[in-house]
C-alpha cells in the first residue's frame, strides 16, 4: 500500500514538473512587459536590456482585409530576428506580436464580425507569430464598441465579438501547442476606464488570457491640468481617474488580480494653462502640447529653466509647473514608479508593463521597476 502511495506521489510530481515546463512562466515573479515600437523602422536592439524585462510586446501589427498584416514586413522581419537574438542573454524572455494600437484598430470590428471572420483572423495572427518563432499574441483593440481614432469602425456587436475573437485565437494556439512542450501566450491591452469594461465582457474574456495589460495612462481633460498616469485619485481636482480605480474596476468585472498588469508611462504630457494659473495641477487649460519622453524630462526639464517639480501626495504622482510659461507637465518618475510597483506586489497583481521603451533610453524608470520587482 505504501509503495503504491509513493508511486502515485512520484507520478504527480512528474506531471506537475511537466506542466511547469510547458507553461514557461514563473508565476512567483512579477512580469515586466516592455512595449517596443517597430512601426518606425528598424529597432536598435542594442538599446534593450533583456535582463531587466520578462516580455517584449512588438508594436504593431495591422489588421487588413480581415487578417493580421505586416505593413512594414521588410523591417518587421528583421526586428523579429534581432529581438529573438536577445534570448541568448535572457533565455526566459518572451516576445509577442501586438496587433492594433491607436492607429491600426480601425478594422478590428469588421474582421471579427462573423464566426468565419474570427477564425480567419485568429489563424492569421497565430500564423505570423509561429512563422517568426515568437511566443504569443497581444491584442490592442482601441476600442471595441466605442470610438477610438477618427474613422475607426465600431458597433454594439463588438462587445460579444471581442470575447469570441479571443476564444478563436486561444483555440489556434492550443492546436499549435499539441505535441509541443511550449505554452503560447495570449494577452491584451485594455483602456483603463469603466467605459471600456462596460463595452466588453472581461469576466469571460479573461478565461482565454494570460495577462490583461491595463493602460493606466493617457487620462486627459480638455478643461483642467490633470495627471495622466497617477496611481491614486488626486484631491486637487474632481476627475477621479487613477490606476487604483481601474485595477479595482477590472477585478470587480471578473479579472483575477494575478492576471492584471499595471501600465506605466515612459513619457509625459504637457498642458498649456490659462493666464493667471497659479498652481499647475487642477488649473484651467487652453491646449495640450506634444509630450516628451522621461529621459528628456529628467535631464532637461526637472528643476531647470523654471520647470519646478512638485509631488501630489494624494495621487502619488509628480508634476512640473512653469509659472512663467504657464506649462504643466504630467509624467511618471522613479518615485511614482516605485509606488506603483509596491502596489502591484501588495495587491498580488501579475506585474507591470510600460509604453514605450525608447522614451526612456537611459532606463531611469526601468531601473526603478527592477529595484522593486526583481
Amino acid at each position: 500500500m505504501k509503495k503504491n502511495i509513493v508511486i502515485s506521489i512520484l507520478l504527480l510530481l512528474v506531471v506537475l514538473t511537466s506542466c511547469n515546463k510547458k507553461s514557461g512562466e514563473d508565476k512567483s515573479k512579477p512580469v515586466i512587459i516592455a512595449y517596443v515600437s517597430g512601426y518606425n523602422g528598424l529597432t536598435d536592439v542594442s538599446k534593450i536590456s533583456p535582463d531587466k524585462i520578462t516580455h517584449i510586446n512588438y508594436a504593431f501589427v495591422d489588421v487588413q482585409a480581415g487578417k493580421a498584416f505586416l505593413t512594414n514586413e521588410a523591417t518587421d522581419t528583421v526586428n523579429f530576428r534581432k529581438l529573438n537574438e536577445l534570448k541568448q542573454q535572457n533565455p526566459d524572455l518572451k516576445i509577442l506580436i501586438s496587433i492594433g494600437g491607436w492607429a491600426w484598430s480601425r478594422n478590428f470590428s469588421d474582421a471579427v464580425l462573423t464566426p468565419e471572420g474570427q477564425k480567419t483572423f485568429a489563424k492569421s495572427a497565430v500564423g505570423i507569430m509561429n512563422k517568426y518563432s515568437l511566443d504569443g499574441v497581444d491584442i490592442d483593440w482601441e476600442y471595441p464598441a466605442m470610438e477610438g481614432d477618427t474613422g475607426n469602425v465600431f458597433r454594439p456587436e463588438d462587445k460579444q465579438n471581442y470575447t469570441l475573437m479571443f476564444a478563436a485565437i486561444r483555440a489556434e494556439l492550443d492546436e499549435l501547442e499539441k505535441g509541443s512542450d511550449k505554452k503560447y501566450l495570449l494577452t491584451t491591452a485594455v483602456g483603463g476606464s469603466q467605459k471600456f469594461i462596460d463595452n466588453t465582457e472581461m469576466g469571460k474574456v479573461q478565461e482565454y488570457l494570460d495577462f490583461v495589460n491595463i493602460m493606466t495612462y493617457d487620462y486627459q481633460s480638455k478643461e483642467k491640468a490633470i495627471h495622466h498616469t497617477n496611481l491614486l485619485a488626486s484631491d486637487k481636482y474632481s476627475e477621479s481617474n487613477s490606476a487604483d480605480i481601474a485595477v479595482k474596476a477590472f477585478h470587480a468585472a471578473g479579472v483575477p488580480m494575478e492576471k492584471l498588469v499595471m501600465g506605466i508611462a515612459f513619457y509625459g504630457r504637457i498642458y498649456k494653462t490659462k493666464k493667471d494659473a497659479s498652481k499647475g495641477v487642477g488649473d484651467p487649460v487652453t491646449e495640450q502640447i506634444q509630450g516628451k519622453g522621461y529621459t528628456f524630462i529628467k535631464d532637461s526639464l526637472v528643476n531647470q529653466n523654471e520647470y519646478y517639480r512638485y509631488w501630489d501626495e494624494a495621487a502619488q504622482a509628480p508634476y512640473l509647473f512653469n509659472f512663467y510659461k504657464g506649462e504643466f507637465v504630467t509624467y511618471d518618475d522613479e518615485e511614482s514608479v516605485k509606488a506603483k510597483c509596491e502596489y502591484v506586489k501588495t495587491n498580488g497583481m501579475a506585474g507591470v508593463m510600460f509604453w514605450e521603451y525608447s522614451s526612456d533610453p537611459k532606463e531611469y524608470l526601468l531601473n526603478a521597476i527592477n529595484q522593486v520587482l526583481k
